[in-house]
């Protein structure tokens, strides 16, 4: 095992210059958090709530809030930086409503940059470790921790398009029952308001909480095709899409409700069948793969192996 060794000329003026940019960087931002006329004005000019403070929630949401209040400021930073950098507001919002996670996008930056951290903190780990055992230079080992962070806040942004696909894959499971069960109930005479609160209360799921959703909306003053379709936007599925326009049009030109349900989970159910052949025939694709260059080479090989050694007995 070898050592770093003196360091360079080079390697200290990099030091150097990095430990003066990370000063500087740290009074540029001290000077820039100084309490501005405007912050001591604001408390007196803006409108200040009067509910007590005892029934007011805490803001914080870790068991050390002073910690918290120190390290506030800084994550606000670094989520603005991963707004420039990243997926953009609107669309975590929008995969925030599709994932059903009740998390706030601040919420969800501060998660990023907690996950970036964790990457700086295994990148500057490894940095370390390969630098005693094979003395890199400085530069690389530099280049190791920023992409360390940066895929940890990455994978965090993977991870909730993940859980969003995960379950709109579950909700197109669901959709061919629920609907069935909607069908069932409103050809038994029930509205369509009762039959999806039936619907909702003796079935458990991901579809099952949106249609718990949406009679919330609907209970609360909203239309029902309004509501249904709000439900369309918050998943972003065309079978969802399809369902709720086919009941919004059906309320509104009174075709019979159960007929049009029925439909519709006959389609769901073809449109299943069809994403199930889809799938199986790309698995056969991919199976392909250690059947020929696997498999194939070894058959050959027991095949021709015993000829070869005939022949060479032979000569």
């Amino acid at each position: 095992m070898t050592g770093l060794g003196a360091p360079g000329p080079l390697t200290g003026a990099l030091v150097g210059l990095a430990c003066g940019l990370g000063v500087w960087l740290v009074l540029w931002r001290i000077g820039a958090r100084r309490i501005t006329l405007d912050d001591r004005l604001a408390p007196y000019l803006r409108p200040r709530a009067r509910t007590s403070r005892l029934l007011v929630e805490s803001p914080t949401v870790t068991p050390f809030p002073t910690l918290e209040r120190l390290v506030a400021p800084m994550i606000g930073d670094a989520a603005r930086l991963l707004e420039r950098l990243g997926s953009s507001g609107r669309s975590i919002r929008q995969r925030l409503n599709q994932s059903g996670s009740t998390m706030t996008l601040e919420q969800f930056r501060s998660e990023q940059v907690v996950w970036g951290s964790v990457g700086l903190a295994v990148g500057l780990f490894l940095a370390l470790t390969v630098g005693f055992i094979r003395g890199f230079s400085f530069l690389p080992l530099m280049l190791l921790v920023a992409l360390s962070a940066l895929i940890g806040a990455f994978a965090r942004d993977r991870a909730l398009t993940a859980a969003v696909r995960a379950r709109e894959e579950r909700m197109i499971a669901e959709f061919p029952a629920v609907a069935e069960l909607l069908a069932l109930a409103v050809g038994a005479g029930e509205g369509p308001v009762a039959a999806l609160d039936r619907v909702a209360r003796s079935t458990r799921g991901e579809l099952s909480d949106e249609l718990s959703r949406t009679l919330a909306d609907a209970r609360s003053g909203a239309p029902l095709a309004r509501a249904l379709e709000r439900m369309a936007q918050r998943t972003s599925l065309p079978s969802i899409a399809r369902f709720t326009e086919g009941v919004s049009v059906a309320l509104e030109r009174g075709t019979p409700l159960a007929d049009v349900l029925r439909a519709q989970a006959h389609d769901a159910r073809d449109a299943g069948r069809r994403a199930l052949v889809e799938t199986g025939g790309r698995k056969e694709v991919l199976m392909m793969v250690p059947v020929v260059f696997l498999i194939l080479p070894v058959t050959v090989v027991f095949a021709i192996f015993p000829g070869l050694v005939v022949l060479r007995v032979g000569l």
